[in-house]
């Protein structure tokens, strides 16, 4: 298969009529020197035009004729230095260029692919160089062109690499769950291949490859795989992990284990509906009945676990979104440290690594339009009197713990104070004050005990997260630290 797509991509490299920015055509041999400085400038020429790749391709005239080459990268040396390691160190950022000799049937070619330039501009021997018709100058000859490359680095992300590549577009059918697309974005099924491969490409599940083949990009390997396992280990440790212990603490005995190998999209409502489904029961006094409601919160679980899928750090290899049930709380953790404080992450705009991802969740009504939904997990937690979520994070994960029932006796001097925090919050999101008479309706706090609920409000002051709205008028209320 990669021996066709080589012999495809160079038919296709020949159509084109002129020398492209991120493509350079040699008859002959190259010095060493030349070829490092060609690959700085086409993986930067490629990165300012749009391309993934720029492309040297050695054993093809001016012409567009192949005329073969006997360069073989794989036995030259510089100073006694195996060609590959040299020019990889001389290389900054590093980037994995790849030689490719391929059996063309008018000759035998060489090609190197050169990814585009993804975090910084690429240095040869510390020099970054562009691509300007058949010259190769110094990019920083060409300030213009320089800034346009830093914009042109800003957006790009893990979600538009390649996750599978030259594919068919039957494979793309049978790899893909497309109808969970179209069901999910409340479209109509296409009634013919193109308007499906259409659709999909539009919003960059798939690309185009050479060869009338496919590629099918991580955005839509990790949303619509039907098995992330056919997309090689890398994704399919991305898959969501549950693991569900007898009692308080994971010495305890796993009574479910369930590894998801569906995309995140096309398998979120069947794992909602699973961790629900073995969710012991709580009984709530609502105003006038008592009533039976799941040990959390079904729409806290919901956009918890949704902003882990979406926020997570997909760079993070080996590693994916954990979620662990015990008979007291949830534990949801996502790989990444988060791009906002944990103190903020109720008021604050989410903040996502993956924007296409988290674009494309919310158009499907998986998660918050306008907000990361933290809220109205908050929320949930002040309507069942539940202890306050815990938001902690790392150098290297992010874990979110939601708590089941306990009372306000029960609750540690942290989780009162940490819940007054968080009341404090959605007072202030909401356009009010939080008071002491708010508070203790958070708490479930009898008017007669109010001075727990004072005692809690001096505790969150000593400890900086709230403050008095007005200190001259100590009844106004109190609002966050940050207000």
């Amino acid at each position: 298969m990669h021996d066709q797509r080589n012999i495809d991509l160079i038919n296709e490299l020949l159509t084109n009529d002129a020398e492209k920015p991120w493509l350079e055509f040699k008859k002959n041999n190259l010095d060493k020197h030349v070829i490092g400085k060609l690959c700085s400038a086409l993986s930067n020429s490629a990165r300012l035009v749009g391309r993934d790749f720029g492309y040297l391709v050695l054993g093809v005239d001016d012409h567009r004729q192949i005329t073969g080459t006997q360069f073989d990268p794989d036995t030259e040396k510089v100073n006694n230095q195996v060609f590959h390691l040299w020019l990889a160190n001389q290389l900054i950022p590093s980037i994995a260029f790849n030689f490719k000799t391929i059996y063309h049937p008018q000759g035998r070619v060489v090609l190197l692919e050169i990814p585009a330039a993804t975090v910084a501009p690429v240095t040869f021997n510390g020099i970054p160089y562009i691509r300007l018709g058949s010259a190769t100058p110094k990019l920083t000859d060409y300030p213009e062109s320089y800034k346009k490359l830093i914009e042109c680095l800003r957006p790009y992300t893990w979600e538009h690499g390649i996750a599978k590549q030259y594919v068919s577009g039957d494979e793309v059918l049978n790899l893909l769950d497309y109808a969970s697309y179209f069901r999910l974005m409340q479209q109509p099924l296409p009634d013919n291949r193109f308007g499906i491969f259409e659709k999909l490409e539009a919003d960059r599940l798939i690309t185009r490859d050479v060869g009338q083949k496919w590629n099918i990009t991580n955005l839509g390997a990790i949303l619509f795989a039907s098995d992330l396992d056919q997309f090689g280990v890398t994704l399919a440790r991305k898959g969501v992990r549950l693991i569900v212990y007898s009692e308080k603490n994971k010495a305890s005995h796993v009574t479910h284990r369930q590894d998801s190998h569906k995309g995140y999209a096309s398998g979120f409502a069947d794992l909602i509906d699973y961790i629900n489904n073995i969710l012991p029961s709580n009984e709530h006094i609502g105003d006038v009945l008592r009533e039976t409601h799941p040990l959390f919160p079904k729409l806290a679980v919901r956009e918890l676990i949704a902003n882990a899928l979406i926020h997570q750090d997909m760079t993070v290899t080996g590693a994916g979104p954990q979620i662990e049930l015990f008979n007291d709380r949830i534990e949801i953790v996502n790989p990444g440290k988060p791009l906002v404080s944990a103190q903020r992450m109720i008021d604050l705009p989410p903040r996502s690594r993956n924007e296409a991802l988290a674009s494309l969740m919310r158009r499907m009504g998986f998660c918050e339009e306008g907000g990361s939904g933290l809220d109205k997990v908050i929320a949930q937690a002040e309507v069942f009197q539940l202890p306050p979520p815990l938001f902690r994070e790392s150098d290297n994960s992010m874990q979110v713990i939601l708590y089941g029932p306990r009372t306000f006796a029960c609750m540690t001097p942290d989780e009162r104070i940490r819940a007054c925090y968080q009341h404090a919050v959605l007072k202030f999101l909401s356009g009010e004050r939080m008071k002491n008479a708010t508070l203790c309706a958070r708490f479930g706090i009898e008017k007669h005990n109010a001075a727990q609920a004072t005692k809690v409000i001096t505790q969150a002051q000593n400890a900086q997260l709230i403050k008095p709205a007005d200190v001259e008028h100590p009844r106004s209320g109190y609002i966050p630290f940050w207000a």
